[in-house]
């Protein structure tokens, strides 16, 4: 077989916040794939593209890693697929090292690391223009000499930018040998080149092989680089006020507050259009089926129904990684981390679990993903364990339902509604909720070790619009991928419970009390009767395992009524105002602060932990809480009235 028509495999490898993924992007483009690896939750990354040549050169963008001595599951199969060790992945044939131009001293460190492994190795230097303002003077020729490899100049957020890179990388695909196989990096042949395009055998013994790391970067700083201060003036500057004890706290506040309110308010123009066409969609088939009703039922309740559930999430996502993204590529979230941190470890979590539970207040799903910048697995599964205890916006028709036609519009204190202070407790239950269950996951935990949090921060810098588009890309596909199949096949399985059997000829009920969801309703009341449910509560809850929301529009079934409008729920507010106790409307309002019936949560979780026994554990808890604070909630509510 003809050598170039062999794509050479390239690893991109170094430390975060070094530009990297910013530089793989610029290579491929749209011309990459995303998955996870075998066995773990760790983004997968590969892409190509054609150099001048017409060589065609397959990049593999691998996770950030500080050091070999993994402390993550990234670092550990960053360091696995670089020695040749990672199951099904084959072995890199050239390592392109990535190193922040501005941060030598720290970036270096990382190089020599992988250096040691003596596979064929190019250093680039990304952000150099960033490194030029800063009066940075590199000595390129001698920092090659030092590391006898090729060092080349990116700047990943220009066009144009990986241009000598892309020449190098096209020279060096002539000269190292593609390994056709997985494993065995020692089988790799080394080469040196008088003119520093080739590769010493970095990885035999040398007269420095035993010396320390840091003395080896102090070495190559001191004879290649001249530095006019250790830290930026601007990002000194900045830092005094961001990271300031008070102020800083306020303007993370005011941050929080304006994504907050952008998930709601940007994404419900855009959901209300998804639903519309999705229902406009759902509408058209159905009139094609229409000599079909079963198969009509079938698609409109079951498929669309279900695609159209999957989809309003999608603009939430969205709007909440274009923020996470943007202040990310700024250099921002690190310092949000640091200024939290000592704050959530209280409470048994870090300061990298604060941008996953606020984003959970919109929904559950964007914030157990949001959780993949949590490096310590111990944290991110405790993270991802109380998610779903934040107020998510699918609870809030049932609160407005419930506290509509239960609770009073009364002032309190002359400044405050009745309603809204109840409101804001369900939300404040919530959030005390989910604080008490990392505590006690913290106290649980075999290491007592204390926790501290260690973390580069970066230079400030602009975002990149094409950086932040194609992150948005990757996740709406990681979305749809992941959660689409399965709550379709949840609400399929759920229409079918609530539509067979079908209901006798003399029927007088609404049919979804002859179906199989209304016979296990009648059956659930033996368990929800403490707690003052009905069995129309209890039908109610089933179809609301694919979605809180749809809650009250099973209500309406039961009711034998639409809540199409507001007038409709009105309505059905007045109907269970008159059928139901004050005491069973508080003890529902109680569940459904804790209550695990958003099937497409737990599906997420199961895909994000690869654990089925995180799945049972996260919906056993929850459970355990819904029930206990409804029954306490019912029985005090019942004895005082």
């Amino acid at each position: 077989m003809n050598a170039a028509a062999v794509p050479m495999r390239i690893a991109l490898v170094g430390n975060p916040n070094c530009g990297k993924t910013a530089l793989f992007n610029r290579l491929t483009g749209n011309r990459q794939k995303v998955a996870n690896y075998a066995g773990v939750t760790v983004e997968r990354k590969e892409g190509r593209f054609v150099a001048p040549s017409g060589r065609v050169l397959q990049l593999l963008d691998l996770p950030g890693a500080y050091s070999f001595d993994a402390a993550s599951p990234d670092e550990a199969i960053t360091r696995d697929i670089c020695e040749g060790r990672y199951p099904g992945e084959a072995t890199p044939d050239l390592i392109v090292c990535v190193a922040d131009a501005t941060n030598l001293r720290l970036h270096l460190r990382f190089v020599l690391e992988v250096k040691r492994l003596g596979r064929p190795m190019v250093l680039a230097l990304n952000m150099m223009d960033a490194a030029r303002k800063r009066g940075i003077g590199i000595d390129i020729a001698a920092l090659e000499s030092a590391l006898r490899m090729p060092v080349v100049e990116t700047i990943a957020v220009q066009r144009g930018g990986a241009k000598a890179l892309i020449e190098r990388l096209d020279m060096l695909a002539e000269q190292v040998p593609v390994v056709a196989r997985v494993g065995a990096p020692e089988d790799a042949m080394l080469f040196s080149s008088p003119n520093s395009d080739g590769f010493a055998p970095s990885g035999a013994p040398t007269a420095d092989g035993e010396m320390d790391l840091h003395a080896q970067v102090r070495a190559l700083l001191s004879g290649a680089v001249t530095m006019p201060s250790a830290t930026s003036i601007v990002d000194d500057a900045l830092d005094r006020i961001v990271l300031h004890p008070v102020a800083g706290l306020a303007i993370l506040g005011v941050v929080m507050f304006l994504i907050f309110q952008a998930v709601f308010s940007w994404a419900t123009p855009l959901q209300d259009a998804l639903t519309a066409g999705v229902t406009a969609a759902g509408a058209w088939v159905g009139d094609l089926l229409a000599p079909m009703p079963l198969l009509r039922s079938l698609v409109n309740d079951g498929v669309f129904a279900g695609l159209g559930a999957v989809l309003a999430f999608l603009p939430q996502i969205l709007i909440l990684f274009l923020f996470i993204l943007a202040l990310e590529e700024s250099g921002y979230l690190p310092r949000a981390a640091f200024l939290l941190d000592r704050l959530m470890f209280a409470a048994g979590l870090t300061g990298r679990s604060f941008i996953p539970l606020l984003s959970s207040f919109a929904c559950a799903i964007p914030g157990i993903m949001a959780t993949r910048s949590i490096a310590d697995p111990r944290d991110r599964l405790t993270t991802i364990l109380v998610a779903p205890l934040m107020t998510c916006s699918a609870r809030l028709p049932v609160y407005t339902l419930l506290i509509a036609a239960f609770i009073p519009r009364h002032d309190v204190f002359g400044l405050f509604n009745l309603q809204g202070v109840v409101l804001f407790t369900l939300y404040f239950a919530g959030i005390a909720s989910a604080l008490a269950v990392a505590y006690v996951i913290k106290r649980m935990r075999r290491d007592k070790s204390e926790h501290a949090l260690l973390m580069e921060l970066p230079s400030y810098r602009l975002p990149h619009p094409l950086n932040i588009a194609i992150g948005l890309w990757d996740r709406a596909k990681i979305f749809l991928r992941r959660v689409g199949g399965i709550i379709l096949a949840l609400t399929v399985l759920l229409w079918f419970l609530s539509s067979f059997p079908a209901p006798p000829v003399d029927a007088t009920l609404p049919p979804i009390d002859y179906s199989f969801a209304g016979r296990i309703g009648h059956w659930m009341t033996h368990l929800f009767a403490p707690i003052g449910f009905n069995w129309q509560i209890c039908i109610a809850l089933i179809p609301g395992l694919a979605a809180r929301e749809v809650a009250v529009s099973s209500l309406a079934t039961v009711y034998a009524m639409s809540v199409a409008d507001d007038a409709a729920t009105t309505q059905l507010g007045a109907v269970i105002a008159s059928q139901w106790s004050l005491a069973t409307a508080l003890s529902l309002l109680a569940w459904y602060v804790f209550a695990p019936q958003c099937m497409s949560t737990l599906a997420l979780i199961r895909r994000e932990t690869n654990s089925w026994r995180n799945v049972w554990i996260t919906a056993g808890y929850l459970f355990g809480l819904a029930y206990l604070a409804s029954l306490a909630t019912y029985q005090i509510a019942k004895a005082l009235t």
